[in-house]
Parts: structure tokens; sequence; C-alpha cells
């Protein structure tokens, strides 16, 4: 009896591990979605002072030239999905080797200025508390090959 009543419990937590989070993602008023408390998550509209901000994305051109760049390098992302594919803005998700985590990578495009387009991201695990800097070190290394 013991057993069947563990294998059940087994059976259920297994069940709401692997169910589908609804992720807060999308512009809302020019805005990308502030991070959540936990540490999982980055974004370049966060404020300065926050654990959670990192730099936007600064690329020379127009926003067509930095929409195709940024969608270059996630097309050649290994376990990389686009989602969302606006002139304007990108939602993307990667997904973990191992537990098929899926974390939601977004850029958001301003407009051109002085030849210059600033790329707002974000960067978020669905599930969990730490990444342990995984989404940092992906936006970093998406940085890294638009600036090429």
């Amino acid at each position: 009896m013991f057993t069947r009543k563990l294998f059940y419990l087994l059976v259920f937590l297994l069940l709401q591990g692997c169910s589908s989070i609804m992720p807060n993602l999308g512009v809302t008023n020019g805005k990308l979605a502030d991070c959540p408390n936990s540490p999982n998550c980055v974004s370049s509209q966060a404020q300065t002072n926050d654990k959670h901000f990192i730099e936007p994305i600064v690329v020379k051109g127009s926003s067509v030239d930095a929409h195709d760049k940024v969608l270059a390098v996630l097309e050649s992302s290994k376990r990389a999905k686009v989602v969302v594919n606006d002139a304007d803005y990108i939602h993307a998700e990667f997904t973990s080797l191992v537990f098929r985590f899926v974390d939601d990578v977004e850029f958001l495009f301003s407009q051109e200025r002085n030849g210059e387009v600033t790329i707002d991201i974000r960067s978020a695990s669905r599930v969990g508390h730490s990444d342990f800097g995984v989404n940092r070190k992906r936006m970093e290394a998406i940085r890294r090959k638009i600036n090429r």
C-alpha cells in the first residue's frame, strides 16, 4: 500500500515538474517584462544597480542590419528556436541539453540613432531559482558574435 502511494506521489511530482509554465514575455508600453526576484534572469532594462542588469547590445548600422545579425546568431545557435520574429522584437527559446529546461531570450530593437541601434535584451529561465550564470553568459556570447 505504501509503495502504491509513493508511486502516485512521484508521478504527480514528475508531472508538476514537467508542466508548462507560461512565461511573462513580450513588449508592453515599449518595455520588456521585469525580471523576477530569482537570480536566473538578466535584463538591460533593469536598474543599473540591480543584480539582473546587463548592458544592452549596440550595433553599428540600421535596425534591419541589427535584426539580421541577431537572427543569424540565433539560427546558428544549438538548441535555439525563434518563436517570434517581428521587425522590432525577437523572442527565442533555448533548451538545455540534459534536462530540457527552456530559457526565454528577447531582443527589442530601438530606432537607429547616429548610425547605431541599441538592442534591449532579456534572458530568463522558466523554472528553478538559480541558473549558475547561464543566462548572463549566453547573452554575453551572443553580444560577442553580433559584434564580430
